[in-house]
This record gives C-alpha cells, structure tokens and sequence, in this order.
C-alpha cells in the first residue's frame, strides 16, 4: 500500500509539472542565463557574493547560470561593433572584449535551452572621461541589439547600472552627468529594460580598509549591494515580462 501511495504522488507531481510546462514553460525546469559585462566596478564585482545567492533562491540552484567578462577602463567601442565618434574617423571601433565575452556566452547557449536572458551592463565612465557622451545612447542601444541578434533573440532583458555620483560637476569626466542621464533614458524605454541606482555604493570602507567618499569606484558592502540590486532587478524583469 505504501509504495501504491508513493507511485500516485509521483505520478500526480510529474502530470502537475507537465502541465505547468504547457501553460508557463515549468517552473520546474526552467533555466536562466546571466550575462554580466563592463568596465572596472562590473569587474570588481563579486557575482558569487550576492548575486547568484539571490538568483537561486528564487529560481532554484541548477536553473541559474552566470557568464561574465568585464575589463576596468575600457569604452563601450570595445564591445559596440559599429561604434563611431561623434567626430573625425578616431578612435576606431575595437569590440575584441565583446569578442571574448561571447566565447564565453556560446558555449552556454548551445548547449541550453534557456528560457530567459538578461543582459547586466555596468560601464560608462571610460565614454565619460573621454568626451564620448554624444554618441552614448546609440552606442547603448546598439551593443544591446547586437547581442539580441547574435543570441537568435528578442527578448533579452537589460539591465543598467547607473554611473554613481563620483563627479556630479562634470570637473573630472566632462560627460559624466550627460551619460548618467542616457543611462536612465535608455533603461526607462522599453518594458524589457531596468536601471539600478549605485549613488549610495561609494562610501564607506573599500576592499583594502580604505575610506572612501563619492569613489569612482563601490565599497566593500557597495559591491555587496550591488549584487543585490542587480538581481533583483533581474528577478523584477523575468517575472513581468514572462
């Protein structure tokens, strides 16, 4: 009687998730990709910290997977194939980071079926700094929409890390505020699209005991809530526009 009883819940458990599989492609099965990338504050980031833990716990440990590949530094040309000036011919496109970050991201995608994608950005100091501010929300848009293409799909989520209050004046990195605000226009114009807010990440005690106030980089906990932020937004993001 006892193994009949176990038999039945078996067979119900394995009916209800087939059904769920018709009716919202199974929360029982269902597998998520992380795409992280950027410039020093993605890289200094700890996705093993807070973000993944998070991701887990909502959508289960072996639904959740994290591909990432940031360089501090760089400029979105070094991901944006048809990136160009505002002016002139210089500097040139060189998207050899998108290069290396996609031979990270393919192997994931073949050898799974993945029922959502998000795309987690946080970048923009190095366009700040170098003036490039002009040709940012094109650049933006246009890396996003080169991924879509190159993954075979129209529903990748994205998701901004916006730049912190490093130099609201603008004294230091001329287009600081003008990226700041395109980041925000950008994330606010399209319901797969989210930003996070990183003003408050940059005070505090960095990695190396280090006081730091309005950083150009996160603290020790900044990363931590950085984390956070990032996948709960994600979560936000699968969840509304399933």
């Amino acid at each position: 009687m006892t193994r009949f009883i176990f038999y039945v819940l078996t067979l119900l458990l394995s009916v209800s998730c087939n059904v769920i599989t018709k009716l919202d492609k199974s929360v029982c099965e269902e597998k998520h990709l992380f795409i992280l990338s950027g410039q020093s504050n993605m890289a200094r980031l700890n996705e093993k910290e807070s973000f993944e833990p998070i991701l887990k716990q909502k959508l289960g440990n072996e639904s959740v997977s994290v591909v990432k590949y940031a360089m501090g530094s760089q400029s979105i040309r070094r991901w944006y194939r048809n990136w160009k000036p505002a002016q002139g011919d210089l500097p040139k496109a060189d998207p050899c980071l998108y290069d290396s970050l996609m031979l990270k991201v393919y192997p994931e995608v073949e050898k799974e079926n993945f029922a959502t994608v998000s795309f987690i950005w946080m970048q923009g100091e190095r366009d700040a700094r170098e003036k490039h501010g002009g040709v940012y929300e094109e650049s933006l848009l246009g890396l996003y929409n080169q991924l879509c293409q190159d993954l075979d799909r129209k529903d990748v989520n994205f998701i901004i890390g916006r730049l912190s209050d490093f130099d609201m004046l603008n004294e230091k990195y001329i287009h600081w505020t003008m990226i700041r605000d395109i980041q925000v226009k950008v994330a606010e114009s399209n319901p797969r699209f989210d930003w996070i807010n990183t003003d408050d990440l940059n005070d505090g005690v960095n990695r190396r005991g280090k006081e730091i106030k309005n950083d150009l980089h996160m603290s020790a906990e900044g990363y931590i809530k950085m984390g956070e932020r990032f996948a709960q937004k994600s979560i936000k993001l699968i969840e509304s526009t399933k």
